[in-house]
C-alpha cells in the first residue's frame, strides 16, 4: 500500500531527542541479564556476574622475598660492621617444602625465593650478607656454619600473611571482564568454573536493493554489503554473538515476517539502511505499523540523526543508518551499551577525555557531532586530536583510521584549532 500525504510528511516531523535522553530512555529499558556457568578456561574475556573475594589471605603462610638463611632476628642484633655472627646451617627448604621442626636459636636454614618459613623462625638474611665460615678459614666448605655480617629485625626479607591480599578482599567487581589478571586471580583461588554473563545473540539484518553479497561481482549503482561486517566486529568488541540474517532488498513483507521471527529468537535485532525520509526506508514504515514500542526515531546527533531504537516482545530493536559512519557511530551510541548492560556493567559508556584539536573544524551543524578522529598524547602529556580523514556519513576509510570520536557542540562555524574538546575513545576502553 503507498503511503499517504499524511504519512510521507511525518516522516520530516520526527521528535528528535538529545543523544542523552535517548541513551537514557533505553538503557533503562535493559533488564534481560542471563547467567551460565563455564569452566575457567572459557572464560577470557566473558564478564564476571558474580563479585569475586578473596577466600583466603595471600600468601596464606610466611614466605621468604628472596634466597638467603632464615633464622631468628635475635642472633644477628649483636652483628656490627667489624663483628659477624656465627649460625649453624641445619637444612635447606626448597619452594614447596615446609620445614619439620622449629629453629632454634644459633641456627639457619638455607631458604629460596617464596619458600615457606620455618616455625622459630622470623627473618631472613640475604644470602649476599653472610658467608660460609669455613670457607674463609681453610678454603674448603663443608656447608655447616655460615657467618652472618648484616643484622637483620623481625619480618624482615618475609611476606607476612595476607600482605597482598586479606581474606574476604573484594578481587573482582560483577560485571568485570576476566581478561589476563582476572584470570590468575580465579586461578589463584581454586575457581574451577565461574559464573559469567551469558553472551547476549544478536541478530544483524541489512536492507536496500543497492546491496550485493561481498563474493558478487561489482555492478554499476550497486555497493557490497560492508555495514554487516562492520557490525559483526562492533558486537563482538562489546561482548555479543552476531548473527548475519538473510538480505532483504526494499520489501516491506519479507522484512515483517524476518524482524518478528528474530526478535523471537534472539536477544537484540540490528538494522542498516531503510530509517530516513525515502520511498524506500522501510524500517520507518515498520516501526509505525507494530505492536512494539519505539522509544525514539530521531536523535539531535551527527552522523546517524535517523537512527531508531524500540522493542517487540521484549527485545530492543535497533534500527541503524545505512550509512557507514552513521550505523557506526549509532552502534557505539545504543547497541554497545545496551549489550553491555546485559553483561552486568552498571557504567556501560566508554569513559570520555578531553583534547584539544589539532586543526580547525569547519563544519556548521544544529545538532551534536561525533566526528571520527585520531588522538595522541605529546610528549608534554597533553591529549591532541584531528579528524581521521573524509568526515562524510558515506565515508568508511575513516573508520579505520579513527581510535576516537571527537565531540563538536551545535555551532554556526564549527571550532578553531586549539579548541579543547570530549573525545570518547574506541578500541578496546570501555
Amino acid at each position: 500500500m503507498e503511503p499517504s500525504q499524511t504519512d510521507y510528511q511525518a516522516r520530516f516531523q520526527r521528535n528528535p531527542l538529545t543523544i542523552y535522553e535517548a541513551q537514557h530512555a533505553l538503557i533503562h529499558r535493559i533488564n534481560s541479564e542471563s547467567v551460565e556457568v563455564i569452566p575457567l578456561e572459557q572464560a577470557y574475556m566473558r564478564r564476571t556476574a558474580q563479585a569475586i573475594r578473596a577466600n583466603m589471605p595471600v600468601p596464606h603462610f610466611q614466605r621468604s622475598m628472596m634466597d638467603g638463611f632464615a633464622v631468628k632476628a635475635e642472633d644477628t642484633r649483636n652483628v656490627k660492621q667489624d663483628i659477624a655472627a656465627q649460625l649453624q646451617v641445619v637444612g635447606s627448604i626448597a619452594c614447596g617444602d615446609v620445614w619439620k621442626r622449629p629453629v632454634e636459636t644459633g641456627e639457619a636454614v638455607r631458604i629460596m625465593t617464596g619458600a615457606q618459613l620455618p616455625e622459630g623462625a622470623d627473618a631472613v638474611i640475604k644470602l649476599e650478607a653472610t658467608s660460609d665460615l669455613q670457607r674463609r678459614t681453610t678454603g674448603q666448605s663443608v656447608d655447616d656454619r655460615i657467618l652472618v655480617h648484616q643484622a637483620v629485625s623481625i619480618g624482615e626479607n618475609v611476606n607476612a600473611i595476607g600482605t597482598e591480599m586479606v581474606e574476604g578482599q573484594l578481587l573482582i567487581e560483577k560485571g568485570s571482564r576476566l581478561e589476563a589478571g582476572e584470570m590468575a586471580l580465579l586461578a589463584m583461588f581454586g575457581y574451577e568454573y565461574v559464573h559469567v554473563y551469558t553472551k547476549p545473540r544478536v541478530a544483524i539484518i541489512s536492507t536496500g536493493h543497492e546491496l550485493l553479497s561481498i563474493s558478487a561481482d561489482i555492478e554499476a549503482g550497486k555497493i557490497r554489503n560492508s555495514n554487516s561486517y562492520m557490525l559483526l566486529a562492533q558486537i563482538q568488541e562489546a561482548g555479543g554473538t552476531p548473527y548475519l540474517l538473510p538480505h532483504v532488498a526494499d520489501d516491506q513483507h519479507q522484512l515483517t515476517q524476518l524482524l518478528q521471527e528474530a526478535l523471537q529468537e534472539y536477544d537484540a535485532v540490528i538494522t542498516t539502511g531503510g530509517v530516513s525520509v525515502g520511498d524506500h526506508d522501510i524500517l520507518y514504515d515498520f516501526t509505525q505499523n507494530w505492536d512494539g514500542e519505539l522509544l525514539f526515531n530521531k536523535v539531535q546527533m551527527r552522523p546517524g540523526s535517523p537512527s531508531t531504537v524500540g522493542f517487540l516482545h521484549g527485545k530492543p530493536l535497533f534500527a541503524l543508518s545505512g550509512n557507514p559512519s552513521a550505523c557506526f557511530v549509532g552502534c557505539e551510541m545504543f547497541v554497545r551499551p545496551a549489550l553491555l548492560r546485559m553483561q552486568g556493567v552498571s557504567e556501560p559508556y566508554r569513559t570520555p577525555l578531553r583534547g584539544k584539536l589539532e586543526e580547525s573544524y569547519h563544519v556548521s551543524d544544529t545538532f551534536v557531532r561525533f566526528v571520527r578522529g585520531v588522538m595522541r598524547t605529546q610528549e608534554d602529556g597533553a591529549v591532541v586530536v584531528r579528524p581521521a580523514g573524509v568526515d562524510m556519513s558515506s565515508a568508511t576509510i575513516s573508520i579505520m583510521k579513527a581510535n576516537c570520536l571527537f565531540v563538536v557542540l551545535p555551532s554556526p562555524s564549527g571550532l578553531k584549532k586549539g579548541t579543547i574538546v570530549d573525545i570518547v575513545p574506541l578500541r578496546l576502553f570501555n
